[in-house]
């Protein structure tokens, strides 16, 4: 269905990560760290502020101090996991007692880093959780519609639809999100990293294609316009 080249676009399809930190130096540390292991990385000083923005644009994995202003660690964790159950969180914290750690796992945490930390190990452990997350969804499904991570093929009702790279990409991260409302904004965002010559528009176009290939032909619709806010999948 791809050259080899169409699947080594789509396998490095850049990962992001939202920071959650109150110490500047060490927000701005790990901001370049991340950044230069190749993550596309949002960085906040406060809960509430990063809570916001994951709610409104979920990233692939979250790294969250315990030890923040206004709103605690303790309780963004919780929040997170109450709307995505599956998005990885490391706590990153100066609390690094066997009590701490099994607190902060019980919160519904994926790891626990304690600090002062080396920056492999935690570049390991980010790596780690994001692949045991891809792993855990190489099959995704919505209704008679398949999504396979792994092979890379697309089928409703078992017949198998060729997509372009770009169709993949919007598919599969539709599928993520299935049942939430997705903007223009926030699919350019995630599948065209605010180019600066792209336009909104062209979400419209690549839903249109995505359309006549997984819809057209079938009584149930699971491409859905939610209007003036952009697209939803769901059955």
């Amino acid at each position: 269905m791809y050259n080899f080249c169409d699947i080594h676009h789509i396998s490095i399809m850049t990962k992001s990560i939202v920071l959650i930190e109150d110490d500047k130096d060490l927000r701005e540390y790990l901001l370049g760290l991340l950044i230069d292991s190749g993550f596309t990385v949002k960085a906040f000083s406060e809960g509430i502020t990063g809570l916001k923005y994951i709610k409104k644009m979920p990233p692939d994995l979250v790294v969250l101090d315990l030890g923040l202003p206004t709103m605690g660690g303790e309780t963004v964790c919780t929040e997170i996991k109450k709307a995505y159950a599956d998005l990885p969180v490391i706590i990153l914290t100066a609390k690094g007692t066997t009590t701490d750690i099994v607190k902060g796992l019980n919160l519904g945490a994926d790891d626990y880093v304690a600090k002062p930390f080396e920056s492999d190990v935690l570049l390991a452990r980010i790596k780690a959780r994001l692949r045991e997350n891809t792993n855990n969804n190489s099959i995704l499904k919505i209704a008679d519609l398949e999504l396979d991570t792994k092979t890379l093929e697309v089928k409703r009702n078992k017949k198998l639809i060729k997509l372009t790279p770009q169709e993949f990409k919007l598919l599969e991260y539709m599928m993520n999100n299935r049942g939430r409302v997705l903007t223009r904004d926030i699919i350019l965002n995630r599948i065209w990293l605010y180019s600066t010559e792209i336009e909104t528009r062209v979400v419209d176009v690549y839903v249109g294609y995505l359309r006549k290939k997984i819809d057209n032909g079938h009584k149930k619709k699971l491409i859905h316009s939610v209007r003036g806010f952009g697209y939803m999948l769901k059955e």
